[in-house]
């Protein structure tokens, strides 16, 4: 009975470690989080899957969910989808955080795909 209920407790704790895997995370090193950095850091070496966090405007819509954004140091194209909008509206003065990885393709410009938008405080 003792061995069941080991296994039970170790299944569980699998499971949510699975289902949270940031509750389990430990690592703090490099590659571990998102690294706030600059755009034009971003575009002088870009790195694909590169975790960051921008902190900027988004200054206009190109199409569909694509929109370019600027922290003040270069411009680079952004994918927002519609479920990460907060309900608050922004407009091209809003300071916002993004957070997201850096998209690099062949013959196509770096982008960040963004996987949580929040206004700045």
């Amino acid at each position: 009975m003792r061995f069941y209920r080991s296994i039970a407790v170790l299944t569980l704790a699998l499971a949510a470690a699975l289902i949270h895997p940031e509750a389990s995370a430990q690592f703090t090193g490099p590659g571990s989080r998102s690294s706030a950095v600059s755009v034009a850091e971003i575009l002088k070496n870009p790195l694909d899957n590169q975790r960051v966090v921008l902190r900027g405007k988004i200054l206009r819509r190109l199409g569909g969910d694509k929109y370019i954004f600027s922290d003040g140091s270069a411009e680079i194209i952004v994918d927002i989808d519609d479920n990460e909008w907060p309900p608050q509206p922004i407009n091209e003065n809003t300071v916002v955080e993004l957070t997201g990885k850096v998209d690099v393709e062949f013959l196509r410009p770096t982008e960040v795909d963004v996987k949580r938008l929040k206004l700045a405080n």
